[in-house]
């Protein structure tokens, strides 16, 4: 079977608009949660979110295309372009055996209430054109795909929360299975609008903590309420280790090890099981190394951070390294929370430094592992572990080893 490594990194969040500013952030502290901006949530239960800031899409499209494109794509192109510039791709790459791995858990949803608020009140004829090519999920690699020429194999994953991991997975069985020579993945999601706030809030999914944003999203503390909306997007350049190698490629690591389940138990509550699987399976795969950090899905809800607690000490017992999340910085983007994460793996396992999990002030007595409370961690990182578990009961965890 093929090795697969990383060669290049993008990544667009709330406390970063570039890879290098945001996981300083995260390692920091810093936290991008606040009151909603980008619409009035005066009438809403929940009025916080992690949003991006200070981002022209103008920057990376055409003034006169920004309009053609949802807000999911345009942090998608920005997150891309860092990527590919980060990778120093050489002038006779072979573009048509270049693809692209697509991953977002909604897609364009600000496009879809503004179009369905026009239909309402307007009528069907005032519909904009570029609703439906710029709303749908697809549409991010479509879009990725033209603007860097890419004409390998063009995937796209919708997995709810699991998507930008499974996006990651599915470029890593091409290349693995001789479909590509180098699959850029990228996964992003912008779904703070009235209809995602107000429906994930009428599931009662989100925290209510308006008062405190910043310590509002409190992955595995015991007074955790439930997670933050937040967005962003990721990108990575997956290369063939030989030709990355040969190219004289700087690598960021190999991908060793991937799992993916199915819970096959509720819409929208997780099982303990349908993860501890994905994790056996990816675990198995690499080969059952040492494990020196664990990015976990940490969403600060109820059930998930104390069955993934359980989960991963069922998989690693005594062997069980230091995990944390990174949702109390950013919130949780949804589709594109894989990528970002799997990007914070790499870079941790780059200089040496675990982030910390912020927020964490009360012990849970079901959350009980080392989840690096104390602020950032400098120590030896070799491979790490990343977990993804979405509605639906779609779970992906993603094995990186240090080359």
């Amino acid at each position: 079977m093929r090795r697969v490594v990383v060669t290049g990194l993008g990544m667009i969040n709330s406390v970063g608009n570039d890879k290098e500013s945001s996981f300083k952030a995260i390692c920091d502290g810093e936290c991008g949660i606040d009151t909603i901006t980008i619409f009035d949530p005066e009438n809403y239960s929940v009025k916080i979110a992690g949003e991006v800031k200070d981002f022209d899409p103008a920057t990376v499209m055409a003034p006169k295309e920004v309009k053609k494109a949802d807000r999911f794509i345009h942090l998608g192109l920005k997150a891309a372009q860092e990527a590919m510039l980060d990778a120093n791709l050489p002038e006779d790459t072979d573009y048509e055996r270049f693809g692209i791995s697509a991953g977002s858990g909604i897609g364009g949803l600000p496009s879809i209430e503004k179009n369905s608020i026009i239909l309402s009140t307007r009528g069907p004829r005032r519909i904009s054109p570029f609703f439906i090519p710029g709303a749908l999920v697809n549409m991010l690699g479509g879009f990725v795909s033209i603007e860097h020429g890419t004409k390998g194999p063009n995937l796209s994953s919708v997995t709810a929360c699991a998507a930008g991991t499974h996006a990651i997975s599915e470029a890593c069985k091409t290349i693995m299975c001789n479909g590509a020579e180098k699959m850029l993945v990228v996964a992003a999601e912008s779904a703070i609008t009235g209809a995602g706030i107000g429906g994930f809030a009428a599931m009662k999914a989100l925290s209510t903590n308006n008062e405190n944003p910043k310590t509002a999203s409190r992955p595995f503390d015991a007074n955790r309420d439930g997670f933050v909306m937040g967005e962003g997007a990721a990108s990575l350049v997956l290369e063939e280790y030989e030709s990355a190698v040969a190219r004289g490629a700087r690598i960021y690591g190999e991908i060793i090890g991937f799992g993916e389940s199915g819970d096959a138990n509720h819409i929208t509550t997780p099982s303990l099981d349908g993860p501890a699987r994905a994790m056996k399976a990816a675990f198995k795969m690499a080969g059952e190394p040492k494990i020196d950090y664990v990015n976990a899905h940490g969403t600060s809800t109820p059930i998930n951070d104390k069955n993934e607690t359980a989960a991963v000490k069922e998989l690693l017992g005594d062997a069980t390294p230091p995990m944390s999340s990174i949702k109390g910085q950013i919130g949780h983007c949804l589709g594109a929370a894989g990528g970002i994460e799997a990007v914070v793996c790499l870079m941790a396992m780059r200089d040496g430094i675990l982030p910390p999990t912020i927020n964490n002030t009360t012990k849970d007595e079901n959350c009980d592992l080392d989840y690096i409370t104390e602020g950032a961690r400098a120590t030896e990182v070799n491979i790490t572990m990343s977990n993804s578990f979405g509605f639906g009961g779609t779970n992906g965890v993603l094995i990186f080893k240090k080359i």
